[in-house]
């Protein structure tokens, strides 16, 4: 990883335009994950009688299993935004004249920081290197190649790609016997009386009782560990990174069409259309029991579901921005996406230390201006200024932390 600035004048005019929809769609992504310091949850168990903030709090917390919540976009969003910029990245290197051999080097080179830095985060604080797969990072990166390699054929050929990827990784849960129970919590983390257990044929995506829990309990004992590894407190896989590629291709369907010819108003409609169909197709398969809408393990009706919110969340960004030529209300949100990596790292490096300093030259009375019920609120929306305040001056200086 290294700190860059634009290309020079001359690259810059050859390259393609760079669409606002996309920064400010990755800007908003961003800003949800970073939000996170806003702590709605902590609020929410100070008013347990408020709907209003119970709604928040689980909007800002992952589902359970099923279902799906506003924190549960943030990483097929962040994935599906990897496959939209990759035609623009590729037209720009072609136009520079790049060397495929140092085009594909590249991609593959990221592939690896991303894998390799997704470990690294995940280790702070533990006492020896922890090897896990399964976070947003190393989700992408060991799709990515692949996906570099599918950008460079035709639309036939992803299309064939996303549908093996998603009947076979079906196929695979499917053909993995179903858990009678857990008599064990040891063994699963999971406890028999569960209210979230899945019954049935639907008991193929239990948690930690599937295909892919049943892989990592192979896998992830080959690494050097303090204890053998048993399962993952929230069920998350490694070889989610599979569907996270089908995730990541609807991101390369959407960022052709936007790179295309097509007039502004078509490629709103496709996009809108593409995306209400995927989330109807989505949640058909969640809701006629074929396939349960799972984001912890990335089902394939997850993959269509979140897919279609991801369509449908770029057309909004495609509309208020560059469909109407309009692009200024979004630069507070372009200033996020535009440093997404330096805004990744902020959330992971620096939330506790912001706060702690915020606390301790501030002191806790400004936090408590509308009560202590609100603390954590106001504490975390001056993290998120500072946040904000760090992203818009490296945008300024046009300094960027690029893989």
């Amino acid at each position: 990883m290294a700190a860059g600035t634009p290309p020079s004048s001359t690259a810059a005019a050859d390259a393609p335009p760079r669409l606002t929809a996309i920064d400010a769609y990755r800007g908003f992504v961003m800003l949800l994950m970073l939000a996170e310091v806003l702590r709605l949850s902590a609020v929410a168990r100070a008013f347990p009688d408020s709907e209003l903030w119970q709604i928040l709090g689980r909007q800002q917390s992952h589902a359970e299993w099923t279902g799906c919540t506003l924190h549960d976009l943030i990483q097929p969003s962040f994935s599906f935004l990897v496959g939209v910029a990759l035609p623009f990245s590729l037209a720009a290197r072609a136009k520079l004249r790049q060397p495929p051999w140092r085009t594909t080097l590249h991609a593959f080179g990221r592939a690896l920081a991303l894998v390799l830095l997704g470990i690294f985060l995940r280790s702070l604080g533990e006492p020896r290197t922890n090897y896990t797969f399964a976070d947003t990072l190393t989700q992408i990166g060991l799709g990515y190649g692949f996906l570099y390699l599918l950008a460079r054929t035709t639309l036939r050929w992803q299309v064939l790609t996303l549908t093996l990827v998603l009947v076979g990784y079906g196929a695979l849960f499917a053909a993995y016997p179903t858990p009678i129970d857990y008599p064990d919590p040891a063994i699963h983390g999971v406890p028999s009386d569960w209210p979230h257990h899945l019954t049935g044929w639907q008991s193929h995506w239990a948690k930690n009782g599937n295909a892919a829990w049943a892989f990592d309990v192979w896998f992830l004992n080959l690494f050097p560990r303090d204890t053998p590894f048993r399962f993952n407190g929230g069920g998350y896989a490694t070889l989610s990174f599979v569907p996270t590629l089908g995730t990541m291709i609807l991101g390369l369907f959407a960022g052709s069409l936007l790179r295309g010819p097509r007039p502004a108003l078509e490629k709103l409609s496709l996009l809108a259309f593409v995306g209400v169909t995927l989330l109807a197709a989505g949640w058909g398969l969640g809701a006629a029991g074929v396939c349960p809408v799972v984001k912890r393990i990335w089902t394939p009706s997850w993959v269509l579901f979140s897919g279609g919110w991801c369509f449908v969340l770029l057309a909004a960004f495609f509309a208020a921005t560059d469909a109407i030529g309009v692009r200024r209300p979004a630069y507070p949100l372009v200033v996020v996406g535009a440093n997404s990596i330096a805004a990744y790292l902020l959330e992971w490096l620096a939330a506790d230390f912001v706060r702690d300093a915020l606390k301790r030259h501030v002191g806790y009375s400004p936090f408590r201006v509308f009560g202590p019920e609100y603390q954590p609120l106001v504490l975390g929306g001056a993290t998120l200024a500072v946040f904000w305040l760090v992203l818009f001056a490296l945008y300024r200086r046009r300094w960027f932390l690029k893989l």
